[in-house]
């Protein structure tokens, strides 16, 4: 008994030392209320201006599609702001009434298109015309932007979402008074969704791929590098889609991908800011808790194979050139994920750093040079540089100059002025991040849907400051070989004879 007393005196007495060694975000009075159908509720208040942020995130992004449906999570992204059954309409009756004509016809279109090369022309011009006639038959039901119109008269700032490969997130801010208005709209638009306008907001989405894709030179090079670099993840799948699945994808299939991930148990809410914690609690249960779990998240299973080589492609577009240098690395989860993003801000950011010292500053080769680790956080990613050059400079002067710093790197420790000046930053990262209830609502959330712990990106930052030189030298040495790298190069095209003249 003696023993099991003096264990119980040194654990209690080392608590408070450990809670004094964690970061001022980790002691966040931040307060986890669950739902019994799993949803999760981040609630901070935070008093000074009467004002709440509400960030929600879904454990769905666009590697949680199948075959067929790139593009989808993007898509519902957009859906999810054209209403319920009760807004966004005046007769929900006479406009469901047509959605089985509209869905036969744009089954029919679908059909046809997917012969490639032996679709006929005429076929698919008439299944279009069809269509936008009963979408149009059926707009005249719809009450355009209702949703939009309703928070905005009730103070809303902020309304967006967006879509990444691991995550889908909604959000936006409201005045403190007119907080249960969020619960009584995110509830309504999670239990009633109405794909309404589908057809014609699937041509909005191939539209903004072609605005940001298909002729933007950065967002092309970007697309192909991804693909060249993963052969099996679907991290090399775009996240805005392939045109020929967005195009083909029907009704049926997205809510089909929204029953799959779109369940109360893959949702977390994070809402900081001027708010009565308790009023948020009984309200949360109110409005959510009669919604049925769904299925739990599954992980993607498929593993990027290691890569034997160098792969190179090159992008021609017309526009100056830029590069791309990417190296597979381990998921944001591993042990060198702090030594990774201490060796990328050693060389890249700001303008006391290595690249930039040389390419920008001294040589004057380049007008910018960055590095990131992306397209995702869940699983492994690539360590991508980008160089853009100035006349005449060339992308294999900046590509020789991130070599030789890798190189230099690899052979010598970064100084310790270089460690303490990523300190700094990131700190001073971390202090910036929590004041602001919408940023640090934001990453409440993020952290929780994808770590399951709201403290973890807290953590993440803390261990930047633990990363000593011979870390940072380790990853070096172990990621930047060139049979683990991918290399993107935008290029004019070649001249013909007649162009030249």
């Amino acid at each position: 008994m003696f023993r099991l007393l003096l264990l119980w005196s040194l654990l209690t007495s080392a608590a408070p030392a450990l809670a004094q060694n964690a970061s001022p975000g980790e002691r966040l009075a931040v307060v986890k209320h669950v739902l019994p159908n799993g949803m999760t509720f981040l609630l901070l208040r935070r008093p000074g201006a009467p004002t709440a942020s509400f960030v929600t995130h879904f454990r769905a992004g666009g590697v949680d599609e199948w075959t067929g449906i790139s593009g989808t999570a993007h898509l519902f992204e957009h859906m999810l702001f054209k209403g319920s059954r009760s807004i966004g309409t005046k007769d929900l009756a006479g406009e469901q009434a047509l959605f089985p004509a509209i869905d036969a016809i744009a089954d029919s279109f679908t059909a046809e298109f997917r012969k490639g090369g032996m679709a006929d022309s005429a076929r698919l011009q008439r299944f279009r015309d069809r269509l936008k006639q009963l979408e149009d038959s059926a707009r005249a039901f719809v009450v355009s932007n209702e949703l939009d119109r309703i928070l905005t008269e009730n103070g809303a700032v902020g309304l967006n979402a967006s879509t990444s490969n691991d995550v889908t997130n909604y959000y936006f801010s409201l005045p403190s008074n007119r907080a249960q208005l969020w619960f009584v709209l995110e509830s309504d638009r999670l239990k009633h969704p109405v794909l309404r306008e589908f057809y014609s907001e699937r041509d909005v989405v191939m539209e903004e791929r072609r605005l940001r894709t298909e002729t933007q030179p950065f967002g092309l090079l970007i697309e192909e590098y991804l693909m060249a670099a993963f052969r099996a993840h679907p991290y090399g799948r775009p996240v805005v889609g392939h045109a020929s699945e967005i195009q083909a994808v029907s009704r049926g299939s997205a809510l089909e991908y929204f029953k799959r991930y779109y369940g109360p148990n893959n949702a977390v809410v994070a809402i900081v800011g001027d708010v009565n914690v308790d009023s948020m609690k009984t309200w949360a249960t109110r409005y959510f808790g009669d919604i049925p779990a769904g299925d739990p998240h599954r992980p993607v299973v498929t593993q990027e194979p290691p890569q034997r080589g160098e792969r190179r492609i090159s992008v021609e577009f017309d526009a100056n050139p830029q590069i791309l240098i990417g190296y597979h690395v381990p998921n944001l989860r591993h042990a060198d994920a702090p030594a990774l993003q201490v060796l990328s801000q050693i060389l890249t950011a700001g303008r006391t750093s290595r690249l930039f010292q040389r390419l920008v500053i001294r040589e004057r080769k380049a007008t910018t040079v960055a590095s990131f680790q992306f397209p995702g956080s869940l699983y492994p990613r690539l360590f991508t540089f980008q160089g853009v050059p100035i006349a005449p400079h060339t992308t294999e002067a900046i590509e020789r100059a991130i070599y030789d710093e890798l190189e230099r790197i690899q052979r010598e420790p970064p100084t310790a002025e270089e460690l303490q000046r990523v300190r700094n930053q990131s700190e001073a990262g971390s202090i910036q991040r929590l004041q602001s209830n919408f940023g640090l609502a934001f990453q409440l959330s993020n952290s929780e849907a994808l770590w399951y712990d709201w403290r973890q990106t807290f953590r993440d930052q803390a261990a930047l400051a633990r990363v000593t030189a011979a870390d940072v030298q380790r990853v070096a040495r172990t990621y930047f070989s060139s049979t683990n790298r991918t290399v993107a190069t935008l290029v004019r095209p070649a001249q013909t004879p007649e162009e030249s003249h």
